[in-house]
């Protein structure tokens, strides 16, 4: 492996031992520096540090957060495709053990001592302006509201843009392997799903928590006649499913509530003893702490052999779920635990956990095909929130697939039962309803006239 430095006495050649220091070894990547200099594996995907801001940046705040601040701003870029890149410095990291080494005193003062040959220190640079600025203790009302509106309420008109028809911002379920089948169908069957494992027939009462832009909420209702209560934090959100529930004629079959979900209880016209109880990708922002209760509000809002579904992202056992860049942002205040102590938390919740499906590599396509969309139509994201704001989503995209594909992060949906006083959970369940080629299977014929939705 070639790593020999092209321009001896440049930029690179100077950088490439504090690099090593750093990371423990020779760079995975090959560096480009702002002066032309390079270093680094010549087969490598390539880092180009456009300017000398890019190393102050790095000066400040050291680690992942402080190489996306300068990708975002676009102080250091690529050349070739990024997942390459981040694949490459993941292994390299690998190598070390679960934790990257820690840089010496003596190696900090030399990498300042470096920086300040190339002129790369000064005063601290600006933080972009697409960073969460949470204020208040973590998952107070007030900044769960904060926090989720930084997420969701980017605008119905960059969501509208990213995601299929359907408007699912969650883990598709990819059955199909037609030629044209693609993210919409693999929405539509994970939706389906969904309703099969909730058991929803015409007349049933589905609370939807964390409903999203409706599209559970509108799939049960237009398609299995399901009275549904539909509950969001987003304003954006809730405007938008209001809208699509008139514009669909569904009025007398769904309700939606702009409210935090302790307050779920409290709601004008609310009655207990619901059906079913869907949770889909939004326990992840509910917090570790008031889990345990979150679990207990799902328990408490169904009858008796009514069910509960979850589906929400988990982490590895030795993984840090989430991390730096996405805390500061993407999804501020996110938590992820390893499966087990999900299934954990609801069993002590009085549920019963009756069945665990993993869909871990479904967000792999899932992400993927948002990812592709985000580069199609590049130049219409940057018009609508800024170049920084659509380097921040290339960046969590690309990264975010990665860490399904790596197994740092995983899917499941969890389905639960609220037995009865007897400890009976109801007619005893079986998978062969939820995937059996007849009246519609998740990927089959049947789904086809329900493929006309629009936004």
């Amino acid at each position: 492996m070639n790593t020999t430095t092209d321009t001896p006495g440049g930029a690179a050649q100077r950088i490439a031992p504090v690099i090593e220091q750093f990371l423990g070894g020779p760079p995975p990547v090959r560096i480009r520096m702002w002066d032309g200099s390079e270093t680094g594996p010549r087969e490598a995907p390539t880092v180009h540090v456009r300017s000398r801001r890019a190393l102050r940046r790095l000066l400040w705040q050291p680690g992942e957060l402080g190489l996306a601040e300068a990708y975002i701003t676009g102080d250091i870029d690529m050349d070739d495709d990024l997942a390459d890149g981040l694949r490459a410095l993941r292994r390299a990291a690998g190598a070390h053990g679960p934790r990257p080494p820690r840089p010496r005193t003596a190696d900090r003062l030399r990498a300042v001592g470096t920086a300040l040959r190339l002129g790369a220190v000064g005063l601290r640079p600006p933080t972009p302006a697409a960073r969460a600025g949470l204020r208040g203790a973590p998952h107070s009302r007030a900044r769960d509201r904060a926090a989720i509106s930084h997420h969701y309420d980017l605008s119905n008109a960059f969501y509208s843009l990213l995601l299929d028809e359907t408007m699912a911002y969650s883990c598709g379920y990819w059955a199909g392997d037609a030629p044209d089948y693609g993210p919409a169908d693999a929405q539509r069957d994970k939706l389906e799903l969904i309703c099969r494992k909730l058991g929803l027939t015409a007349g049933a009462r589905l609370l939807d928590i964390g409903c999203g832009w409706g599209s559970l909420t509108l799939h049960a209702a237009a398609r299995h006649g399901v009275r549904v209560t539909a509950v969001t934090l987003a304003a954006e959100q809730a405007a938008y499913v209001r809208g699509q529930v008139e514009a669909r004629g569904l009025e007398d079959l769904v309700e939606v509530h702009h409210c935090d979900y302790r307050d779920i209880t409290g709601l004008p016209g609310f009655r207990g003893g619901y059906d079913a109880v869907s949770t889909i990708e939004m326990g992840e922002h509910v917090g570790d702490d008031r889990y345990p209760a979150f679990t207990a509000l799902l328990h408490s809002v169904l009858r008796p052999r009514g069910r509960a579904l979850v589906q929400q992202m988990s982490r590895g056992s030795t993984a840090p779920g989430g991390g730096a860049f996405i805390e500061a942002y993407i999804a501020p205040d996110m938590h992820m635990r390893p499966l087990g102590e999900t299934v954990a938390l609801l069993e002590g919740a009085g549920l019963e956990v009756r069945d665990v499906e993993s869909m871990r590599e479904h967000y792999v396509l899932t992400v993927e095909a948002w990812h592709r969309t985000l580069e199609e139509r590049w130049p219409e994201f940057v018009a609508l929130v800024g170049e920084e704001t659509a380097r921040v989503w290339r960046l969590y995209l690309v990264g975010g697939a990665l860490a399904f594909e790596e197994r740092r992060m995983g899917v499941d949906q969890i389905l639960s039962v609220r037995p009865d006083a007897a400890g009976s959970a109801g007619p005893a369940a079986t998978r062969r309803s939820w995937y059996a080629r007849t009246g519609g299977e998740p990927g089959g014929p049947a789904e086809a006239d329900d493929r006309t939705a629009t936004r």
